[in-house]
């Protein structure tokens, strides 16, 4: 656990050397908060309570993607690319030879990456679109409690389907089609271009028991006090249940990936 920590502890400070990069970042979302947020003010004047949010829970929602948007990599990146490569160039052997697991290593490292990510580029946009619009924050410390906890779980959701993409460069030795599949399907299901209530009818509720509705959808809806009781245990217990699923497929496909190195003589 300890070399684990390490590897996290790295991972944010190798993020948090990228200070331009950050600033770019924070202003793209910024931004983009504000485009978006002008779009959903127009949207709920003409279809008020659209998804079950008022206009303030709606522009909330949007602060909360702009906020989560690096945190939990709803355009794929981190890791991903990077490890990518290591696979298409061979490298990966180096790293299937470390005294450590690799899904472990990695998911220490993209756990580092998201928590510089959620301070430095996730507060200030959220700080901005409060500045200017009346949003739906919660006063109870109790929720944002939850709500960080469900970020984590969000988080570990998105590690788990991405590493499940890099994994299948083994077998398709190129990631670019996969990747491009992956982050549509993130920013579509993940709640990100617009909630998942709001989807008509059978495809919203296909959408919410989506794995990538742990990303974002359920986050935001905890923050803006749509889960309680028992709801909220469900919501969170929804977001492990994916998780735990998606690492555990991530070991059976890693598994098989090593045998195929070894046969390949990787």
């Amino acid at each position: 656990m300890h070399l684990y920590a390490t590897v996290a502890a790295s991972g944010f400070r190798r993020h948090a050397t990228y200070r331009v990069a950050t600033a770019a970042g924070v202003f793209t979302n910024t931004v983009f908060g504000f485009i978006t947020a002008y779009t959903y003010i127009a949207l709920w004047h003409e279809r008020p309570h659209l998804g079950g949010y008022d206009q303030s829970m709606a522009l909330t929602y949007v602060w909360i993607g702009q906020a989560l948007f690096a945190t939990s990599s709803l355009m794929g990146g981190g890791f991903q690319d990077e490890l990518i490569e290591r696979v298409r160039s061979g490298d990966i052997a180096v790293d299937l030879h470390r005294p450590a697991d690799l899904q472990a290593w990695w998911l220490a490292a993209d756990l580092g990456r998201a928590g510089y990510q959620l301070l430095a580029r996730g507060a200030v946009p959220m700080a901005c679109g409060a500045l200017a619009f009346d949003l739906a924050l919660p006063a109870s410390p109790a929720t944002w409690a939850f709500f960080l906890l469900s970020v984590a779980l969000g988080v570990l959701v998105s590690f788990a389907l991405r590493y499940l993409v890099v994994l299948s460069v083994f077998w398709l030795m190129d990631g670019t089609g996969i990747v491009a599949v992956s982050g549509l399907s993130t920013l579509f299901f993940s709640g990100m271009l617009l909630p998942l209530n709001a989807f008509p009818g059978d495809l919203s509720a296909i959408a919410l028991v989506l794995p990538w509705s742990a990303l974002l959808q359920v986050p935001a809806d905890i923050l803006l006090g749509r889960h309680t009781g028992g709801a909220l245990a469900a919501a969170l217990a929804f977001q492990a249940a994916w998780a735990v699923l998606l690492l555990g497929a991530g070991r059976l496909l890693q598994s098989a990936a090593t045998r195929k190195v070894v046969v390949q003589g990787g």
